[in-house]
């Protein structure tokens, strides 16, 4: 705010009053007074703490979204090309320290890698979604913190889409619109063709009347600039929407001066000159005019349809069923009362479930044993009946060994009479 010169007259006496203004002293304000320094304390705390903006550039292998961030922030962030050879698609997340004068500003670019090179493209916008739900829940969670800490904590919410759409001339892919469709409700979408210097500027105005009204067709809704805001309203919606962008970090000699732009053997295409493309109404769109309202609209918007989806799932509501308002201490007690009677309900029938699993388990056990019994009497009566069996075979066996000595001792004694008797005859006959 300019200091304000404070005019202090002396008294002058009336025949004097040809060198009044001669006798004014001019003083000079060091400091302000009031509220009116309130943006002053604004502007101070915000270049203390610094900005923060982050970027999703969505679009094919190739079609030049590293170039366009090069070229928007006139800084080579020298990162490696992409393959066109990935499975899936995926997302590279890159964050910068970047200072503009006294300005601090954090920037994140998350960029899209192997997006569109797969034959199945089914699911291609899936990592996106993912992504950008996921950046929604950790600020909740941050939120739902009993000690938060906004000041320290990095917002990662992406606060602008940059869908690059490639110059085909005709219409949207299939791909770019269902991709859009999905994540509209989720972030701020600025739809870019990409290396519009490829199309004559009549086919251009036709692909971009085309590409709007194949968007409004499928209810896609894209980023609004507010109108109302004269720093905003130098960029308008109705005619250059989708913006076509040229990148490049070349200089190019054109007369006496030096140009980023790109050398062509009919000429050179500026990639600053907004009668060649529209990159300089997206980058004041971007950084100058919209940058803040970008966030604003994705806290106010986006961010609080995901919290209010998130919130009515977990059970929470502003009314109660009497249709009264309802505080979200008596929402809490409802809730713990809820959850303590559902897990006293669960523990009940775990009880159940492990009795019922016990009781089968004997009855089960119980029949094993009864047919381990039944197996054990088979087993002890046929054993018994073998040793019967070889009782009698045994008591057999003992009397046929006393039948045989009897039989020997009887063969022995015929023997020693028979031996007897010749031995009488011998001496008989001498």
């Amino acid at each position: 705010m300019a200091e304000k010169p404070v005019c202090i007259a002396t008294q002058v006496p009336e025949d004097e009053d040809t060198h009044k203004e001669e006798n004014i002293r001019c003083l000079t304000m060091l400091d302000h007074f009031g509220f009116e320094c309130l943006p002053l304390q604004l502007v101070n705390k915000s270049i203390q703490q610094g900005f923060s903006f982050n970027i999703l550039c969505v679009g094919e292998t190739g079609i030049g979204k590293t170039t366009l961030i090069d070229t928007l922030f006139n800084i080579n962030f020298k990162e490696h090309k992409s393959s066109h050879f990935h499975p899936n698609v995926g997302l590279k997340i890159q964050t910068y320290e970047l200072q503009e004068t006294n300005i601090q500003l954090k920037l994140t670019v998350v960029k899209t890698v192997g997006y569109g090179d797969q034959i199945n493209k089914e699911a291609s916008y899936q990592p996106i979604v993912d992504y950008l739900d996921a950046q929604f829940e950790a600020y909740l969670q941050e939120e739902l913190k009993i000690k938060r800490s906004y000041v320290k904590y990095h917002d990662t919410r992406i606060h602008v889409c940059l869908y690059f759409i490639a110059p085909t001339g005709h219409s949207l892919k299939s791909l770019d619109l269902l991709t859009m469709k999905k994540i509209d409700s989720k972030v701020n979408i600025v739809p870019l063709i990409a290396k519009a210097d490829t199309i004559s500027k009549n086919d251009l105005q036709m692909f971009k009347s085309k590409i709007m009204s194949e968007l409004a067709d499928n209810g896609i809704q894209i980023y609004q600039i507010p109108e109302d805001d004269e720093a905003s309203a130098l960029v308008s919606v109705s005619g250059h929407l989708p913006f076509a962008v040229v990148g490049s970090m070349e200089e190019v000699k054109v007369g006496k001066r030096m140009v980023r732009g790109r050398q062509y053997p009919w000429g050179v295409l500026q990639v600053e000159n907004e009668s060649h493309c529209d990159f300089v109404k997206l980058r004041d769109l971007l950084l100058c005019t919209n940058m803040e309202d970008l966030k604003e609209q994705t806290h106010t918007r986006h961010y609080e349809s995901y919290r209010s989806y998130r919130l009515k799932k977990m059970g929470f509501t502003d009314v109660g069923p009497d249709n009264q308002p309802i505080s979200f201490q008596e929402i809490y007690e409802a809730k713990r009362k809820e959850f303590s009677e559902q897990c006293q309900r669960e523990e009940e029938q775990l009880k159940q479930r492990f009795m019922q699993r016990v009781k089968e388990k004997e009855a089960a056990f119980k029949e094993a044993e009864k047919e381990l019994q039944e197996k054990f009497e088979h087993l002890k009566r046929i054993q018994e009946e073998e040793t019967v069996k070889l009782e009698e075979e045994r008591r057999q066996l003992e009397e046929e060994i006393i039948d045989f000595y009897k039989t020997k001792a009887a063969s022995e004694s015929l023997q020693a009479q028979s031996g007897t008797n010749i031995k009488k005859d011998k001496e008989r006959k001498k």
